[in-house]
């Protein structure tokens, strides 16, 4: 089962191609700030605009780095299922502890479709499985009885990245499956969601602020409300500021302002319009970071 803060790892790239020292030197930094594990090849990580090879090489290498320090959970969700399964497979071959699958984007399966595309990764590879229901960008939304189904027929769907927005449905899908870990998706909603049996955050923000985001689910878990309500409230605009363009720009942009990577994305991800990097930096800035 998955829990804690696991950070949705940018892909670094230089000159068009992957930045694998800066792709190190961040999987250090998360290591360092306590994380419980990371996140390679997700929507974070561009993995639609990566190629197979580099989709694998990235897993891999996030694998050999964070073994015995951290948990890798594997970005190997596509709107194939064929895809899907080979990067699963991968993934497991190369000693990943687990998958993020996101549910199909653009073809819109039914509710069936979604069933049997999940149900199909899951009996062929042995690896904890994370459903990943974000409708904003797949079209389709996983409705809390086709995940009950799955987890019951499927036992190693062990976790749901929820990223619906939607607190209402995320309380059904905890309520309906009290053995599965329902994660944030969302660094906005993870102290709401934890508030009714969340379990953590699959954070975006973590790029960046690794140890505030740890510090704040820590002390939920521990029965500090206070502190976590605190510190929930002082990172909710920079939060809010990651977002002011499609992830990854701004988190990219952000990570490039404070040294940690370029801000180099590919095609039809694009540099952030002047505007709203200001407003980027002003939110770094309110925070306390130095750019």
């Amino acid at each position: 089962m998955f829990s804690g803060v696991l950070t949705a790892i940018v892909t670094p790239f230089k000159n068009g191609k992957v930045d694998y020292d800066a792709l190190e030197k961040n999987i250090a930094f998360q290591h360092a700030n306590g994380v419980d594990a990371i996140v390679p090849c997700g929507t974070t990580g561009e993995s639609p605009t990566l190629t197979y090879d580099e989709h694998e090489e990235i897993i891999e290498f996030s694998v050999a780095r964070a073994k015995g320090k951290m948990q890798v959970l594997a970005g190997t969700g596509s709107n194939s299922t064929d895809e899907a399964l080979r990067f699963t497979a991968h993934a497991k071959k190369v000693g990943a502890d687990g998958a993020l699958i996101v549910t199909p984007y653009y073809n819109k399966p039914t509710q069936k479709g979604l069933y049997l595309h999940f149900k199909k990764i899951a009996d062929s590879v042995d690896i904890p499985i994370m459903i990943y229901n974000i409708a904003s960008r797949t079209g389709v939304n996983v409705e809390t009885s086709t995940l009950t189904k799955l987890a019951h027929d499927c036992k190693n769907i062990v976790s749901v990245k929820e990223a619906s927005g939607n607190l209402e449905q995320m309380g059904q899908v905890i309520c309906a499956n009290p053995e599965m870990s329902v994660i944030s998706g969302d660094d906005t909603l993870t102290l709401p969601l934890m508030a009714v049996g969340g379990l953590g955050v699959v954070s975006v923000l973590s790029n960046i602020i690794p140890q505030d985001v740890v510090s704040m689910v820590k002390a939920f878990k521990v029965g500090d409300t206070k502190k976590a309500k605190e510190l929930h409230l002082k990172m909710l605009p920079l939060a809010k500021a990651m977002f002011i363009e499609t992830n990854p720009q701004p988190i990219k942009t952000a990570m490039s302002l404070l040294g940690h990577c370029e801000a180099e994305v590919r095609l039809p991800m694009c540099e952030m319009e002047e505007a709203n990097k200001a407003k980027l930096v002003e939110a770094l800035k309110n925070y306390g970071l130095k750019v």
